[in-house]
């Protein structure tokens, strides 16, 4: 057994980040990382888009307005203080149809209140600096600072960053048993570890853990699988920004979108479809039992009582498993786009979405809560990656530094 000052639970982009603030307020305590997995970036964190967004999406007294657009300069700051690939391809919202205008004129007040660029343009204007782009109104908005990073180039950097300062990371490092008297977890491989503090950002996991030092009872994991498509580079398109639909603000998901990293490759995507475990990326892998029992008690609730839409929701992302379906949604953005040039892509994620089941509603901002000597990052979805360093210091100033 050995102790540590601050043990934080998952490697994902907030844990490593959260890592590496510790250690800048506190250069002399020990800190150590624990990951499951054998390496970092299996999951969210290292399967997300890269988009570093610039907080257009939220309300101004939520927690992701506040650190969101500070989040995407500080990130785009990292990437050229260590050389990684960072590219400024800027974002236009389209409305795939007449209804989206309330939404586009809430979304450009929401620029405005969060202090974002946004610049409403016309058709015409669109079809010079977006000819593949579409809109069903005579506007579409946009966001000139939107970026693109590598997550697992971005990821890589942080870690060496941190374990050059001492920082501790073990891998294949799975938590099986929690004493919260003592301040002491039990590993699979049977060793213990003593903490004076212990930071949960075990993203897909994290309600399991909080739930082990009685913290987030009323939460619980419902998790969307987010499936793209790739376009074929033969097809010739010459995308030059990142094209998103307007999206319904009642649930936190912002549509089939465009996304060209910044090796060149486009993508179409992702869905917003449930999934049947916390790891089922393809077919029943990561599938158990009792776990696709839970979620599909969960998914039916939420169909029954149709909060936010949801029953649309799952109508509407449940067609996304077929291509016809998701060739639809994606032609509305791109209206040159033909079945053919969407080729089959291994790129799938799992979204770590949190439900509160008191209300029955799912969580759109982040959620941290405390417990005995502990923090919880219970709901660090998108833009978690974009607002990774600002929200690791809002962690600490609000939660271990008290």
């Amino acid at each position: 057994m050995y102790n540590t000052d601050f043990l934080v639970i998952g490697a994902g982009i907030v844990g490593i980040s959260i890592a590496r603030e510790l250690k800048i307020r506190y250069p002399d305590s020990t800190i150590t990382v624990l990951e499951k997995e054998a390496s970092p970036g299996l999951h969210s964190s290292g399967r997300n888009s890269g988009v570093l967004h610039s907080g257009i999406y939220y309300p101004s007294d939520s927690l992701k307005a506040k650190v969101c657009s500070q989040g995407a300069i500080e990130m785009a700051e990292f990437c050229n203080q260590y050389g990684l690939p960072l590219e400024r391809r800027g974002k236009i919202l389209v409305a795939v149809n007449e209804q989206d205008e309330p939404q586009m004129e809430l979304l450009a007040r929401r620029a405005a209140e969060n202090k974002i660029i946004a610049e409403v343009i016309d058709s015409q204007t669109l079809k010079e600096i977006e000819p593949e782009a579409s809109t069903a109104i005579d506007k579409a908005l946009f966001i000139p600072s939107t970026a693109v990073g590598d997550p697992l180039a971005v990821m890589r950097a942080i870690i060496s960053e941190v374990e050059k300062l001492g920082v501790k990371i073990n891998y294949n490092s799975k938590i099986v048993n929690v004493n919260i008297s003592q301040q002491q977890v039990q590993l699979q491989n049977g060793k213990k570890i003593g903490y004076g503090h212990v930071v949960n950002a075990s993203g897909l996991y994290a309600d399991s853990v909080a739930h082990q030092f009685d913290v987030g009872q009323r939460y619980t994991l419902l998790p969307f699988k987010g499936i793209y498509w790739k376009i074929d580079p033969s097809a010739k398109f010459n995308i030059r920004h990142l094209i998103y639909p307007v999206p319904d603000l009642r649930v936190p998901f912002l549509g089939v979108h465009t996304t060209t990293t910044t090796d060149g490759i486009t993508y179409l995507g992702p869905t917003a479809v449930p999934a049947f475990g916390r790891e089922n990326y393809h077919g029943l892998h990561g599938v158990s039992f009792l776990e696709s029992i839970r979620i599909m008690n969960l998914l039916t609730k939420q169909f029954i009582y149709n909060r936010d839409g949801f029953r649309q929701l799952v109508f509407q992302e449940g067609r996304h498993y077929f291509k016809p379906w998701f060739f639809q949604s994606a032609r509305a953005i791109l209206p040159r786009l033909k079945q053919e040039h969407l080729l089959p892509s291994s790129k799938v994620g799992i979204r770590a979405q949190i439900l509160d089941k008191k209300t029955g509603r799912m969580v759109s901002d982040f959620l941290v809560e405390s417990g005995h000597n502990s923090t919880h990052i219970l709901n660090a979805i998108s833009p978690a990656w974009t607002s990774a360093f600002p929200f690791a210091r809002y962690v600490c100033d609000s939660y271990i530094e008290k």
